[in-house]
């Protein structure tokens, strides 16, 4: 598993932007990304290096902002990648609450996966699947 910093937002001009310079402003360095939204708020998720250290400093600012849980998955990116990886979750009885996935320099794809279910990860390693970790999030 490896540590997502998730930052409810209200859906207001500005908001994302503060709460991206919070991070900044504490040296904190960002390496991921995704906002999801509906027309009142949004749900901001972030790699970053010390997602503990910037979820504290986002909070101490008035945000909503917590620490989740959530395995990482490098992939081939071609067509099918994606649709291995979930058809497998599905077989194994794991249920995804969320996903999001973006490619990186090495025709790779990371699939980030919030799962629901009993030893997630070690089946997925089991079965083949290439678990990131923290290192290879720094170093994308």
């Amino acid at each position: 598993m490896i540590s997502q910093l998730t930052v409810f937002l209200q859906n207001e001009k500005g908001h994302l932007a503060r709460a991206v310079d919070a991070i900044a402003s504490a040296e904190i360095n960002m390496h991921a990304l995704y906002v999801a939204d509906t027309k009142d708020f949004g749900v901001a998720r972030i790699f970053c290096e010390t997602p503990e250290v910037a979820a504290s400093i986002l909070t101490d600012a008035g945000f909503r902002a917590a620490v989740t849980p959530v395995i990482a998955v490098r992939i081939p990116n071609e067509p099918g990648g994606l649709a291995r990886l979930l058809r497998f979750c599905e077989d194994a009885d794991m249920n995804i609450e969320y996903a999001y996935c973006f490619a990186v320099r090495d025709e790779s794809a990371i699939d980030v996966l919030k799962i629901e279910g009993d030893h997630c990860e070690q089946k997925l390693s089991e079965a083949g699947f290439h678990i990131v970790d923290h290192d290879e999030i720094d170093a994308l």
